[in-house]
């Protein structure tokens, strides 16, 4: 008979699904609402700019509404570097795609992170490569072929081309990179979690992550606070609804869950962000994505599904 599971067990991991579905909806946000406030003549640092500087002013005035044991000046920098900086990396690269690629193809290439976080988990030994992981790993890699090799039709007078451009390969390598970064971020934030708590340690992260765009956008010459009502607007819903919010609930999630089944529940954001590209947006969801996405989905699903073990 399968181990009975406590109340209070089945209570802290139901808190930790709700926080999980919650961080998915905001998340799934990002790109179309990125999007948005490029499409007012802004650069995409600038724009990162903000919507991290004042995601650090809300979480350092939720913090300091709140009682929290003080945190070492060391651990605080590690969360601002490691954290912050990771978290800029795989935003910044993730988000850069877009030049090249549509909101859809960046959701599914970039949701190929549970196969490089198998990977790593592997690695490390925490996680044995067994022939269903192989499997899900073999549906996660065709998914990316079918995206990225896969004939893209393109309007052209009326016909269709088939076409595997220089720049459609550079996005789809910032995706895939951006993927493997954050699929060995989850792991490393849930270790360095430990007992802080996740409010401190996500504005130290979010200050991190300001202070990096903020360099970059200074370094090119693209800060400014010249801005229209409609950027305006696709920034505050971008800190508050696809940053500060979800960030929390994210990692609310991942220390009561775990990273496997953390990532197993966010299987609907792709799909969730390809239906916003598609209505908001305006962007075809062509048939090389729909098929490679739904193998890359379905690979996340194979990878993080667990057998009840039987006594």
């Amino acid at each position: 008979m399968p181990p009975a599971r406590s109340p209070s067990g089945s209570a802290f991991a139901g808190a930790g699904t709700t926080f999980v579905l919650l961080a998915t909806l905001g998340f799934a946000a990002a790109s179309t609402l990125t999007t948005l406030a490029i499409a007012e003549q802004l650069s995409l640092y600038n724009v990162l700019t903000w919507r991290y500087v004042l995601g650090s002013v809300v979480m350092v005035t939720y913090v300091g509404s709140r009682s929290h044991r003080r945190m070492p000046w060391p651990v605080a920098a590690r969360f601002m570097l490691v954290g912050g900086g990771g978290q800029a990396l795989f935003v910044g690269m993730a988000l850069s795609s877009l030049q090249y690629v549509s909101v859809a193809t960046l959701a599914f290439l970039f949701f190929t992170y549970p196969s490089w976080m198998t990977l790593v988990q592997a690695v490390r030994g925490v996680e044995p490569i067994t022939a269903r992981r192989v499997g899900g790993l073999l549906l996660s890699f065709g998914g990316i072929v079918v995206m990225v090799a896969g004939p893209t039709f393109a309007a052209n007078g009326g016909s269709s081309t088939f076409a595997l451009d220089g720049p459609a390969l550079h996005g789809a390598a910032l995706a895939l990179g951006a993927a493997v970064i954050y699929g060995l971020y989850i792991p490393l934030m849930g270790w360095m979690q430990q007992s802080h708590a996740v409010s401190v340690t996500r504005a130290y992260g979010t200050i991190g992550a300001a202070i990096c765009f903020l360099m970059l956008a200074a370094s090119n010459r693209s800060f400014t606070t010249a801005m229209s009502p409609t950027a305006w607007g696709a920034i505050l819903a971008l800190t508050l609804f696809s940053t500060v919010l979800p960030s929390l609930f994210f990692l609310m999630g991942l220390i009561r869950l775990g990273p496997v089944r953390t990532a197993s529940l966010s299987t609907v954001e792709p799909l969730l962000t390809a239906l916003l590209g598609a209505v908001v947006l305006h962007q075809p969801l062509t048939a090389p994505v729909i098929g490679g996405g739904a193998l890359i989905v379905a690979a996340s699903v194979v990878l993080q599904f667990r057998r009840e073990r039987v006594a």
